[in-house]
């Protein structure tokens, strides 16, 4: 599958903040259930963004782990670098595409993890065969990304709005089928979890916002509903009204991200 589009930093910030403020549970703390990080290992993150996963390690194994964490936005790694100044950590931040060979040895990495990203990948089976060779033997993957049920509020809004379908997403349209035959194809175990977070937005503001982080301009997986940017603030529009005829009919608008993690060991 081709993906000719890179997201902007902004967009994908938004987001974060609005799922960790509206958000009933938090997916670091079940990541760390799932992975128990330890003193002593090296842990690769693939598409690590700002690095909001890389401390997570780097915090619960008291800075005792070897972290790396790679991307291909120099814009988010310069987030993650800054951010890691400020803690006085010593995360390594360097640049990574999931579509190039991985400019690591073999067998050197004991967990190697992506969130929400590396189903971006052109070529997964590639992809994946890196993250198997740079593995440890025992050595684990973790992916997460998008399940199919995932919010469907905001996919029913969006689509009551346009009266148009829902183009296909690259994240919750692979991740069940395609993204876990890969990852099965090359590891010895492979396993499908399943973590849900109900976003209630209590008005139609930050429900707004996070429409126009997902719809924005800049994120040309959302075309097919508008042309140019006349269009896109007419759409804009008529998902608020739909939303506040929601809301009013409802109380709140709940949103639930329904989040699969695909656990495989070398």
């Amino acid at each position: 599958m081709e993906i000719n589009y890179r997201e902007t930093a902004k967009d994908l910030l938004v987001r974060i903040n609005i799922h960790d403020k509206y958000g009933t549970r938090n997916i670091d703390e079940w990541s760390v259930e799932v992975l128990r990080p330890k003193a002593g290992m090296k842990i690769l993150d693939v598409g690590c963004g700002a690095g909001k996963q890389c401390f997570l390690y780097s915090d619960v194994t008291d800075r005792q782990a070897s972290i790396i964490g790679g991307d291909f936005s120099t814009e988010l790694l310069e987030q993650a670098r800054a951010t890691n100044a400020q803690r006085g950590d010593e995360v390594e931040f360097q640049v990574l595409d999931f579509n190039t060979r991985w400019d690591f040895a073999d067998g050197v990495f004991d967990l190697v993890s992506s969130a929400f990203a590396i189903y971006y990948a052109t070529d997964l089976e590639f992809t994946f065969s890196e993250a198997h060779r740079v593995l440890k033997p025992g050595g684990r993957l973790f992916v997460t990304g998008p399940l199919p049920e995932n919010k469907r509020l905001f996919y029913e809004i969006i689509q009551e709005a346009s009266k148009k379908p829902i183009p296909r997403m690259p994240g919750s349209s692979r991740f069940r089928t395609e993204i876990y035959a890969a990852i099965d194809g090359s590891f010895a175990t492979t396993q499908l979890l399943t973590f849900e977070n109900p976003i209630t937005f209590p008005d139609v503001a930050p429900f707004m916002d996070y429409v126009q982080a997902s719809l924005s301009e800049d994120r040309k997986l959302w075309t097919s509903m508008f042309t140019d940017a006349g269009e896109y603030a007419a759409l804009i529009e008529d998902i608020r009204g739909v939303a506040a005829r929601w809301l009013s009919r409802d109380g709140k608008l709940i949103m639930t991200k329904v989040v699969g993690g695909i656990l495989a060991t070398k």
